[in-house]
């Protein structure tokens, strides 16, 4: 029982049972949002739940195609969204987020005069082309705001929040910022409670199986709010399932996976995936137990405080390991005690490296 949850959960999330999709717009439809407050780490995130995909398709999908986009959403924190998302979900997020930042604000200095007139003056800098932090930063210093501090990455991160901008191009490897209603997609997307719907549905999508109480923790909403949504979602269809096991998920509108809720044979060869530090495949649940094995040091291998989580091992979803790489000695992997390197586990220490090469 446990071992299937840990499957289901694994290929719905494309890191296990042989599943990945075929291209960067792929995954963000199957798993709705990746994990992405480290921009390595969120597109690590992106390249093991894709089949091939390279740095170079990523960018592609970010700055040519725009139709990927890294902003604040979910408790606040950066993920990779479908472009076609950012609306409804700013919409959802983004006074509930400031709202909750009020202190940190003030903390900083940032009364809400301070605040309107950096806003301005935000727009303006990035309405000249894409603006780098550092180039925001200089011209909110003429205001007051410390340049030295955290006070432009709030005012940023405020921006975004309220739909000023949008994280665009890179400029000097560094992410810029573009005017978000030049940058985003038309359309209207769902509102009010009809957005909390949806955002139940794509993790149930996501995570799924799942209660509302997972669903609460990872959307960072209130638990009434997330129940009441939650008690109106439609049975479970086979577009709200995972993909086939042994499969590549679809990456084209329209095509629905087949077999769902099929397991991996117990025959079938093991799918070690190397994901990276604060995936969040960790986060969608409020209790990791079906993927960790059941070595004591496990927890505090994996997640050993102060809100970190390794760069991670797991075969088929299971907790094995985590993984470090430095550009002179490469990928190194430390399995826990008493677990084996599976087969397979070099191919993807290559994909890696192919990746970040």
């Amino acid at each position: 029982m446990v071992r299937d949850v840990r499957l289901e959960w694994a290929r719905a999330q494309l890191v296990g049972g042989g599943v990945r999709a075929g291209s960067v717009d792929g995954v963000v439809r199957q798993v709705f949002a990746v994990q992405a407050q480290d921009v390595l780490a969120g597109e690590l995130g992106l390249r093991v739940r894709a089949q091939g995909v390279s740095r170079g398709d990523v960018r592609r999908a970010v700055e040519g195609e725009r139709s990927v986009v890294r902003g604040w959403f979910m408790r606040g924190t950066l993920h990779f969204v479908a472009a076609g998302d950012v609306r409804w979900l700013l919409g959802l997020y983004g006074e509930r987020v400031v709202a909750g930042s009020a202190a940190r604000y003030r903390a900083l200095g940032l009364d809400e005069a301070v605040t309107r007139r950096a806003l301005k003056v935000i727009a303006g800098a990035v309405a000249d082309g894409p603006c780098t932090r550092a180039g925001i930063t200089e011209r909110l210093v003429p205001l007051g705001v410390d340049g030295g501090g955290q006070a432009p990455v709030h005012l940023i991160r405020r921006a975004a929040l309220t739909g000023v901008i949008c994280e665009g191009p890179r400029v000097g490897g560094e992410p810029a910022y573009v005017p978000a209603e030049e940058w985003l997609p038309r359309g209207e997307g769902p509102v009010g409670e009809a957005a909390v719907v949806e955002l139940a549905v794509r993790y149930r999508r996501a995570y799924g199986p799942a209660a509302a109480e997972d669903f609460a923790g990872w959307a960072g909403l209130p638990l009434g709010m997330a129940r009441k949504a939650w008690a109106g979602l439609r049975p479970v269809r086979a577009a709200d399932t995972p993909p086939a096991p042994h499969s590549t998920a679809p990456a084209d509108p329209g095509t629905a996976p087949t077999a769902p809720g099929a397991a991996p044979s117990a025959g079938a060869d093991p799918d070690p995936r190397l994901l990276p530090a604060y995936d969040g495949y960790w986060l969608g649940h409020r209790d990791r137990t079906p993927a960790l094995p059941d070595a004591a040091e496990a927890p505090r291998t994996l997640a050993p405080g102060g809100g970190q989580i390794r760069a991670a091992v797991i075969v088929d979803g299971l907790f094995a390991g985590t993984w470090s790489r430095t550009r002179q000695a490469g990928v190194r992997v430390d399995m826990l005690p008493g677990a084996v390197e599976p087969h397979g586990l070099a191919g993807e220490i290559q994909d890696v490296e192919r990746f970040l090469a």
